[in-house]
């Protein structure tokens, strides 16, 4: 027996209702009047399948995750012929839609179907097709992922400066709603566009320097990339690449995703490309705004934007507290929110820790502490590495003290060069295009074809290989047993 609760519009509630009492095995357990209303009986457990209207006032993407959190599938109603409404009820995720004309049968059907792939979904999280945390709609879609190459369109290379020193104004840089095609030329490569997550503790280790160096650099080997600015603390991704940030482009996409007017096309416009292959989406210029972003809201965004390009690179805040006081309501927005939902949907995290005593020790307990957050594999970074911190030989010292303290055995190290750092900052422009020749530079373009092997060129990644051996052999007879204190 199906138990179904509808909100519907009063213009056509009471047709609705009638159709789907006469439905076999199908028994309307209440039809509510309001979003309210309806996410209450939800979460009083009264039904299992909810019939919602495409005009329904408060019908939002939060609203759609609440219900199916209850474990309640949801089925969307649009006026006949109305691609619009059946659009907007799509990009809210709601898959099962019916026009309010539809006959018995077309009704029956979908709701036989939205049973069938609600056990099919269940079915994925049992087997563990998804991560930790996954919703069953992520858990499915993981589990169809393929590993095989689809096609791409090589994007320019980064350009080398610009004509101007003027604030690239986003608004002038989006594409008049088109979305970048793929053309036809095989690029090895996942199908899903992996997205990697540049995370570090708390005291400014360098995230958005190796989160902007590192998609400036994969865009610069022709691969279409989009830099997330999820930083909701203090996000400065605008500022570092010299843009105008009036709107946040994070809150834009998360409010029209919530609204379930977030597609390709839209999103394409409100990340803009800022160099050719390297699209931006802006954080939010004041912290206070940080309730703009919420989690159900950002998972869409990030969904949508590994369908827009080939890697989405998120530059993420420090804290992972999870708001305990706040647990026992869902319904609450948490300040954390935008860190741990990145977190859950990255494939890779790139874990940035500074290079002295202090920030060594942030880095070690920071490490410990990702480890109890569902997200992808960690890759550990330590930036600004210098001698004047840490003594002679800096890197065997650092390896040594993470491999004692943290059990690393395998770190990667970024040098220090804050003249080129600055320059570049003051410039507005990535260090890919300021000083391509920065050590930093070469540093994360090491990191990116380790973590994306991909999209280096054959040639350029035997070079690669061969250096890190030769450094390798270099290291291993100076290495030193002393440690940095942590």
């Amino acid at each position: 027996m199906t138990e179904v609760l509808t909100a519907l519009s009063h213009q056509w509630e009471s047709a609705v209702a009638t159709t789907l009492e006469g439905l076999r095995d199908v028994t309307v357990t209440r039809r509510c009047a309001d979003v309210s209303e309806l996410l209450s009986v939800a979460d009083a457990g009264l039904g299992d399948t909810a019939v919602v209207s495409s005009d329904l006032r408060g019908l939002d993407l939060a609203v759609v995750k609440r219900l199916r959190a209850n474990r309640i599938r949801v089925i969307g109603v649009h006026p006949a012929d109305d691609e619009g409404a059946e659009r907007r009820l799509r990009q809210l995720t709601i898959t099962a839609t019916v026009a309010v004309d539809a006959g018995t049968d077309r009704w029956q059907q979908s709701l036989e179907d939205g049973a069938a792939d609600v056990d099919d979904l269940e079915a994925a999280l049992r087997d563990g097709a998804g991560r930790d945390g996954a919703s069953p709609a992520e858990a499915a879609a993981a589990a169809a992922a393929a590993d095989e190459v689809s096609g791409w369109r090589p994007a320019g290379a980064v350009a080398p400066g610009r004509a101007s020193d003027e604030p690239r104004d986003a608004a002038v840089l989006a594409v008049d709603g088109e979305v970048p095609g793929r053309g036809t030329a095989p690029r090895p490569g996942p199908e899903r566009a992996p997205v990697v997550a540049v995370w570090g503790p708390t005291g400014a280790p360098g995230r958005t320097t190796v989160a902007t160096t590192l998609a400036a650099e994969i865009a610069g080997r022709g691969v279409e990339v989009l830099l997330v600015d999820a930083d909701t603390y203090g996000g400065c991704v605008a500022q570092t690449l010299g843009l105008l940030d009036e709107a946040p482009g994070i809150a834009a996409a998360c409010r029209a995703a919530d609204q379930g007017l977030l597609d390709l096309p839209a999103l394409s416009r409100i990340a803009p490309e800022v160099v050719p292959g390297l699209r931006v989406l802006t954080g939010l210029p004041k912290a206070e705004r940080w309730p703009e972003v919420r989690a159900a809201a950002l998972e869409r965004v990030l969904e949508l934007s590994r369908e827009l390009v080939r890697v989405v690179v998120v530059d993420c805040a420090f804290c992972l507290e999870d708001d305990e006081e706040l647990s026992y309501d869902t319904v609450a927005p948490r300040r954390n929110e935008a860190t741990l939902t990145s977190l859950a949907a990255s494939d890779v995290v790139v874990a940035v820790g500074g290079a002295d005593p202090v920030a060594l020790q942030r880095f070690v307990r920071g490490l410990q502490e990702l480890g109890t957050v569902p997200s992808g594999e960690p890759v550990p970074v330590v930036n600004r590495v210098r001698s004047r911190a840490v003594g002679s030989r800096p890197e065997s010292r650092i390896a040594d003290s993470l491999l004692r303290f943290a059990g690393l055995t395998s770190v990667r190290f970024v040098p220090d060069d804050a003249p080129g750092v600055d320059g570049a900052l003051l410039a507005g422009r990535s260090l890919v295009e300021h000083a391509p020749d920065s050590p930093v530079r070469h540093a994360v373009a090491d990191l990116a074809t380790g973590l994306l092997p991909w999209t280096a060129p054959p040639g350029d990644r035997r070079d690669r290989r061969d250096r890190r051996g030769r450094r390798r052999r270099l290291g291993a007879g100076s290495r030193s047993s002393s440690a940095v204190g942590t």
